[in-house]
């Protein structure tokens, strides 16, 4: 359809609205229209964008072009603009933030060495420059590019395509998800569960479209040749049905071709062992009266000796009313008011349930010639019918499902199902896969048109589930609590969710039902349509925050022990030659240190990261508890060890019953060994910064392959600058003796078990206090 039309005149049209609301129930359309209808389900209009799959019809055009509802989310999508991400907006305060720090000590450093070492202004704005350099972390953009990368490669290995390499930190900052259900928390397989006869009561075992199941009464399997209720309603749903189930490429997802609820049909009747095939080759079918919005009934007739079988199914509102009779254990009597009654409280305890049921009846009329076909009617067939039972359906919930929503409420990330369906629906697989509690308040598309944004902000305060909404309002939703300071992930499949996706913090699209669309205006694509991806992949979100942490606690924990050697200098007024130059200083940022930093970039969600609260908003890569780790703990154990390393090689050449030697071979082997130290401390910095609290021993001690990497890379990188000599003229370096390497080896030890002692009384106070609230 190119515009949007008003049906004048309609015969069975069936249209396909998939393209612009998602859902992949062809819609019946007639020429009336149904008080209290919601927006894009009006059954009187057709829509730009849709497709008339079946009928004949006449309409006249209401709208064109961007006045077309599709017109408008087009519109609404266009006006939205997307603001830098959180990382984005996090990297340019840190950027400034670290350029002052370290222009500030540089320029310390400068003022220092002229007042007090009486350098001068080049050679004094030579030291500064070197001191800024330190503080500058060279490797912060390619550590952040490694870390997304590495979540993104993780997260498509987990069905979650991401368009934005930023997108992953912001999936990890995520509060709120606004989920779909079809499709999303559940199969989109329609699934009998139970049958409902006059007789008793079935159940149906197995889920999806996989014929794996049985019927069974009680605890015991039911042969339905055994039963001839159970017969004739598989008979019926089995004849009166249009719809195949084939195989695929993917044993788990048979190919569909017809409605879900016919598959449904199709998969029970399997289940019970009926054989269509060879049931409809000794009764064919000679006629078909389609299913329409108006009798909500569909019937098949089938021809069998003398006899014409009807097949009916249908709503049971509007079936009802044409029985007469009730079929009970193989007997036919007259349908009383009290079967009436029985029939409608347990269609009622099943709706109650949110499942679906579709009422099976029949007729059977003698044959008499062809003419007598061609003359059935809806008005002479679907009439004094006999009333068989009731099927009962439900869009089951995916098997992970239940774990994923775990994984939400343990990480205090709340979900708030937002769906086309009915709330009564909607609300019982909340309740069963565990989103909300019984008393989750459910709210319709007509309701949050009269709520006042006050009222939505209160209601969103606690548990709520919508129902029946339209696309400015799930727009709506998603500002709403962007305006209560949440970060949103929100999914959609329509044309319609294209606004809220592109207006939600992390907007996912589902891949396999998604239009083109909702893909364009996400920021990720789950190639599954699966629920458990998006937790995944905020799982992911979390630990590229974290491993930037992680980089920038390395990497600032070695400034403090390159700033400790020029400090003892600047104060001593020289007397202390300078422990470390300007250059090895700068072998160590630019050379040694960034591999080990890259690693920690690369690292995988620690374990209980989904246990954790979503950081605070207005929370900081660059906090208080980083920089006293960095500076106060590991670079201050740091510093003590390099600078004793110093006074150690010192300690060779005479001192302290000589001076420090201030040139020579003896002040270069002394600067190497605090070069040296400073490079095996970040040894044991790179393993203790893979986790603030669990021991590495947890974690896998070789479980990181690229910082083995790292840690390799710059002991053969310090190898070099040792013992080439050209190199060694450069950075004031000498070679190592034996005893040397003997003391460089020893000291990661200290520093490492150290940590983990510390790990060890954190862990070991958090589960005292966690007992103490038992």
């Amino acid at each position: 359809m190119p515009v949007d039309a008003r049906l004048m005149s309609a015969t069975s049209v069936q249209v396909d609205q998939s393209e612009l609301t998602g859902e992949t129930v062809p819609q019946s359309k007639t020429t009336k229209f149904e008080p209290g209808e919601g927006e894009f389900s009006e059954s009187n209009l057709i829509y730009a964008g849709t497709t008339v799959g079946a009928g004949v019809g006449e309409a006249v055009t209401i709208k064109t072009g961007m006045e077309t509802e599709f017109g408008k989310i087009a519109s609404l999508t266009e006006k939205e603009t997307k603001k830098l991400s959180p990382l984005q907006l996090e990297l340019n305060r840190l950027t400034k933030q670290i350029s002052m720090i370290a222009i500030g000590i540089g320029l310390a450093f400068f003022v220092a060495a002229i007042l007090f070492v009486h350098h001068s202004v080049a050679q004094s704005f030579i030291f500064g420059l070197g001191m800024i350099v330190a503080f500058i972390p060279e490797g912060l953009l390619p550590t952040v590019t490694l870390s997304l990368a590495q979540g993104v490669h993780r997260m498509a290995k987990k069905h979650a395509l991401v368009k934005d390499l930023e997108s992953v930190e912001t999936l990890g900052e995520t509060t709120v998800i606004c989920s779909d259900k079809t499709g999303t928390l559940t199969q989109n397989q329609m699934t009998v569960n139970h049958i409902w006869l006059p007789s008793g009561e079935y159940t149906v075992t197995g889920q999806g479209y996989i014929n794996n199941g049985e019927i069974q009464k009680g605890q015991n399997k039911v042969d339905f040749e055994d039963d001839p209720d159970l017969k004739q309603l598989m008979l019926i749903s089995a004849f009166d049905n249009d719809t195949s189930v084939e195989s695929s490429k993917n044993p788990q997802k048979p190919k569909i071709l017809g409605t879900p609820t016919e598959a449904a049909l199709v998969i029970m009747a399997q289940k019970a062992g009926f054989d269509t095939s060879a049931e409809l080759a000794k009764t064919p079918r000679l006629k078909e009266l389609p299913f329409d919005s108006e009798r909500k009934r569909m019937t098949t007739i089938h021809q069998q000796g003398d006899r014409l079988n009807v097949c009916v199914k249908g709503s049971l509102s509007d079936l009802l009313t044409q029985c007469t009779k009730i079929q009970e254990n193989g007997q036919v009597r007259p349908l009383t008011e009290n079967d009436k009654q029985t029939i409608k409280q347990a269609n009622q305890k099943y709706a109650e349930q949110g499942l679906r049921s579709l009422s099976i009846a029949y007729r059977t009329i003698q044959y008499q010639n062809d003419a007598q076909i061609k003359n059935l009617s809806i008005d002479n067939t679907e009439t004094d019918l006999t009333f068989v039972g009731l099927t009962i359906m439900a869009d089951p919930p995916r098997p992970e499902i239940y774990d994923a929503v775990k994984k939400c409420h343990d990480a205090s990330i709340k979900i708030i199902m937002v769906t086309g369906d009915s709330g009564i629906t909607a609300k019982s697989v909340a309740v069963k896969i565990g989103i909300t509690s019984d008393q989750a308040r459910v709210v319709t598309g007509s309701e949050l048109e009269k709520m006042s944004d006050t009222d939505l902000e209160e209601a969103l305060k606690g548990e709520i589930i919508f129902a029946r909404v339209a696309p400015e309002q799930k727009y709506r939703i998603v500002s709403t609590l962007q305006g209560l300071g949440q970060v949103v992930a929100s999914t959609g499949d329509g044309v319609n969710d294209a606004p809220a996706l592109k207006k939600a913090n992390i907007g996912v699209a589902m891949g396999v039902t998604g239009t083109d669309v909702a893909k364009d205006a996400a920021d990720m694509i789950l190639t599954d349509d699966n629920f458990a991806s998006i937790v995944a992949a905020i799982e992911e979100g979390r630990a590229v925050y974290s491993n930037i942490q992680k980089f920038l606690l390395y990497i600032f924990n070695s400034n403090v022990p390159e700033a400790v050697p020029s400090a003892l200098f600047l104060l001593s007024r020289g007397l202390i030659p300078l422990p470390l130059t300007v250059l090895q200083i700068l072998a160590v940022d630019l050379g040694t240190d960034m591999l080990p930093a890259l690693g920690l970039g690369s690292e995988r969600p620690e374990p209980g990261i989904m246990k954790q609260k979503p950081r605070a908003h207005g929370s900081h890569l660059l906090n208080k508890h980083l920089m006293l780790r960095a500076f106060a703990w590991y670079g201050a154990i740091a510093s003590i060890i390099s600078t004793g390393a110093y006074f150690f090689a010192n300690m060779q050449t005479g001192w302290p019953e000589t001076a420090l030697m201030s040139n020579g071979a003896g002040y270069s082997r002394a600067t190497t060994m605090t070069l040296s130290a400073i490079i095996f401390c970040q040894i044991a910095a790179a393993m203790n910064c893979r986790s603030k609290n669990t021991s590495v021993f947890k974690l896998g001690l070789f479980s990181n392959h690229r910082i083995w990497a790292g840690i390799i890379f710059e002991v053969i990188l310090l190898s070099i600058l040792v013992y080439t000599p050209g190199l060694q003229q450069v950075f004031n370096t000498a070679p190592l003796q034996l005893n040397d390497w003997i003391f460089l080896l020893i000291v990661p030890i200290p520093l490492f078990l150290i940590e983990e002692l510390r790990k060890f009384f954190v862990r070991n106070k958090r589960s005292k206090q966690a007992l103490s609230q038992i």
